[in-house]
């Protein structure tokens, strides 16, 4: 609706008009129960500790690396997304990255994406969202130039605790390889 047209309309017709108006733009607030609030309960300063596999789909023996630091969690967007800024280190080295999550109304759905501050590069989107209290997303990207899947799993343990879990698929997800486990405790 044009804002022009929308000051001339008579007032019998102001309040109805704006309504309108507010539902074309999405200005409206929006009905929390359809996904948008789920990570509501994950804002602020986060203790973590991450287990990160060296070597992802590969012949070699597991070897996990040790990481610890912080998560802070911060709104955007009216909490409709959030940015999580990841601080870690450990006895291979540092680990700086950003993890932007989008919520998709009109699919009901989260977008998560990752950003290593060493490349400064994005990875491809995982999407998904809560189920029973798990949150499950998924996406394709690519390893060492061959495609893989992805599978992201978050898992609320209570008001201070959580998990993260990152996992490759080469098969087209009939088996997975966790690769990364975090695991947060609120300050």
């Amino acid at each position: 609706m044009n804002m022009r047209r929308l000051l001339t309309v008579p007032h019998g017709r102001v309040l109805v008009a704006c309504l309108a108006f507010l539902a074309l733009t999405g200005s409206a607030s929006a009905d929390t129960t359809d996904g948008q609030r789920d990570f509501d309960w994950e804002l602020g300063t986060w203790h973590t500790d991450v287990r990160v596999l060296a070597d992802p789909l590969s012949e070699t023996e597991d070897q996990w690396l040790q990481f610890s630091g912080t998560s802070v969690v911060r709104p955007l967007m009216d909490r409709r997304a959030n940015v999580v800024e990841l601080k870690v280190t450990g006895p291979a080295g540092r680990i700086e990255g950003l993890n932007l999550r989008l919520y998709e109304p009109q699919a009901q759905r989260w977008s998560l994406t990752f950003v290593n501050m060493r490349d400064g590069l994005l990875t491809p989107s995982v999407y998904g969202g809560f189920h029973d209290g798990v949150g499950e997303f998924y996406g394709d990207d690519q390893l060492g130039g061959r495609p893989i899947k992805v599978r992201f799993v978050v898992r609320r343990q209570g008001m201070d605790r959580a998990t993260f879990e990152q996992a490759f698929s080469q098969d087209g997800g009939a088996s997975w390889e966790t690769n990364w486990i975090a695991v947060d405790r609120r300050f």
